[in-house]
């Protein structure tokens, strides 16, 4: 597929590994990260391992019709990676692998080899170019959309079994006639990116829900008033609940829904969740949707989450308009609502669907960019 020449990268070089670059390949598989999200690399990982992968699964790629480098720096000759292709299909597409070593991250290193090694295989006739990430590496996926490829789905299952239950893989994908110029995501991260971003007033602090908040987010859920607010209402499965904390970072990147938690600023306690949901780019609008803990109701702690989101969407992205719904009892939310700018819209009657295969009013609401 490429011939087996150093491609200039930037602030990088690939270039072919030599046994030479054995220990440094091994202190970088070290990694925890890496092991986390390539783990069918051995664990720990040896310079024996760096030795096999350089003198047996390299020309074996290569003689696939694929290709693997090493990322190295161009004056130093330090690794700082690798980067690869794999053999072509039967329609000549191929698909693009590639880890950093944990001192070279931050620099714009792994983006800039992704770049030229794409080019360089479009230009050799390649028609397209698939990108595979776990759905939590979401620094892979960031990768990803740099590079010009666009967020094609997520294959459930598809990956490597880590802790023996098979990850979830985003899929990404370039062909030979984009663009390639970066994709911006439609909803950016807070300040300070994923995970660790948040948004404060010093009350509360707001913060992208991570697997890690799954026992919350499904205690929470699993509160009887915040059940019957569910659509359809009913009690939640934890595995549900899971599947939103874990895929939170990916569905925010891809402009799908913002998960957040609601934390009390001087503790760090979760208190609740705040989203955007229903998100329409051409529209500029998206759908507010929120709950709290009971210990932490009547505290304005609410209020106080809808106006620092809104005000940060209003800022930070392209909408214009976010909506919300309630029930027409509920006027503790009515208060909310009202509270942080929003207008009544109108009634929808028999919207939402209800217990017993009953249907609900829906009272809407909208606040739009000043």
């Amino acid at each position: 597929m490429l011939p087996q020449e150093a491609i200039p990268a930037g602030p990088a070089v690939l270039r072919l590994p030599v046994e030479g670059d054995a220990d440094q390949i091994a202190r970088a598989c070290a990694d925890p990260e890496i092991a986390r999200f390539i783990p069918f690399l051995p664990s720990p990982y040896s310079r024996d391992d760096a030795l096999a992968w350089i003198t047996k699964t390299v020309p074996e790629m290569w003689e696939n019709g694929g290709a693997d480098f090493v990322v190295a720096e161009p004056v130093t000759d330090e690794i700082l990676g690798t980067a690869g292709l794999k053999p072509p299909d039967r329609f000549g597409a191929t698909e693009v692998g590639y880890w950093l070593a944990p001192w070279a991250r931050g620099r714009g290193v792994v983006t800039a080899a992704v770049r030229a090694l794409a080019e360089r295989a479009f230009a050799r006739g390649v028609p397209r170019i698939g990108l595979l990430a776990d759905v939590e590496n979401v620094t892979s996926q960031q990768v990803a959309l740099r590079c010009g490829f666009a967020s094609e789905g997520v294959l459930r299952g598809a990956g490597t079994p880590r802790g023996g239950t098979p990850a979830d893989i985003a899929v990404f994908g370039r062909l030979s006639t984009d663009p390639g110029d970066p994709i911006t995501p439609f909803l950016p991260f807070f300040p300070g990116g994923f995970p660790g971003g948040s948004l404060t007033d010093g009350v509360v602090r707001l913060t992208p829900l991570t697997a890690s908040d799954a026992d919350d987010y499904f205690a929470l859920a699993s509160v009887p008033d915040v059940m019957d607010s569910h659509v359809p209402p009913g009690q939640p499965e934890y595995a549900d609940a899971e599947v939103v904390c874990r895929y939170a970072g990916h569905r925010w990147l891809t402009g799908q829904r913002a998960d957040i938690a609601i934390r009390d600023a001087a503790t760090g306690d979760f208190a609740g969740d705040i989203q955007l949901t229903g998100v329409v780019p051409p529209l500029g609008q998206a759908m507010l949707g929120y709950s709290l803990r009971p210990g932490f109701r009547g505290r304005g702690m609410v209020t106080r989450a809808v106006n620092l989101l809104v005000e940060w969407a209003f800022a930070n992205t392209p909408l214009r308009r976010i909506v919300a719904g309630t029930a027409p009892g509920n006027t503790a939310s009515h208060r909310v609502l009202e509270r942080a700018g929003f207008t009544r819209e109108h009634l929808v009657k028999g919207l939402l669907p209800g217990p017993g295969g009953t249907r609900l009013d829906d009272v809407q609401w909208a606040r739009t960019r000043p």
